[in-house]
């Protein structure tokens, strides 16, 4: 099987609506799409596979599938958890990668996506990191924000006078609230909608986590989480209808 065939196939489960990849494979791509997979392999196999693929996939997404800045962009970060919180201390596959976080939610043990995507939901870059990472360390790296310019709309999370100066000088305008202790500053009409906009990204997440199957914890190794990983993004990205979301 080729690793275009693996490619595919990693896409075509974030879009199918099954919960188990395992499930997905046996019953739909061995059965009712063997015609386009004539060369199918066993499931250990595949799985043998994907790890081939993570850097094919990657390249096609930063290639192909991205979307372009538009001047207007929104920043996030939602947690990737690997195993509930109860089984921390046991959880062996990640043992020294993942890491205690903490988010909106509480706390948790996994990974941070974080996300920059403009007005009509196309996702502009990617990162991922363990999950003790501060949200506005991304955003420290130039590769992360090398196609961004205008203005970058994030939550309190991402609150930082350096931070602000730093890509103020790359021509990129960070908006976010204000903290309940800080004191106010005058804010434009317009910045303030875009504030209310960030709903936007906050979709974009909860498709990645409930169409696409971006988080679970069935993982059993780093590479296949990462190929899952892509393989959810590079869906999303061919997701229909995405201007009018």
């Amino acid at each position: 099987m080729s690793k275009a065939e693996v490619m595919l196939i990693m896409i075509l489960f974030h879009t199918s609506g099954y919960r188990c990849f395992k499930h997905f494979y046996l019953e739909k791509v061995c059965k009712h799409l063997r015609h386009l997979f004539p060369k199918v392999v066993s499931y250990n196999r595949l799985v043998e596979l994907e790890r081939d693929v993570a850097v094919p996939l990657t390249l096609f997404i930063k290639k192909v599938l991205l979307g372009k800045c538009t001047g207007i962009s929104f920043v996030d970060s939602t947690p990737l958890r690997v195993c509930k919180n109860q089984r921390i201390h046991i959880h062996k596959v990640f043992k020294g990668i993942a890491q205690r976080g903490k988010c909106s939610m509480g706390w948790f043990f996994g990974f941070k996506l974080h996300l920059i995507c403009n007005e009509k939901g196309e996702l502009l870059n990617f990162m991922i990191t363990p999950g003790d990472v501060d949200d506005r360390k991304p955003l420290e790296y130039q590769a992360f924000v090398e196609f961004i310019h205008g203005k970058l709309v994030g939550d309190k999370g991402y609150i930082s006078k350096n931070l602000f100066q730093r890509l103020f000088v790359d021509g990129i305008q960070l908006i976010t609230k204000l903290k309940s202790n800080m004191k106010g500053a005058l804010m434009s009409v317009s910045d303030r909608l875009l504030l209310r906009k960030r709903a936007i990204i906050e979709t974009v997440n909860d498709e990645l986590k409930n169409i696409a199957q971006v988080e679970h914890s069935r993982h059993r190794c780093f590479d296949n989480f990462i190929v899952n990983l892509l393989g959810a993004i590079a869906a999303y990205c061919l997701f229909p209808n995405i201007a009018v979301r």
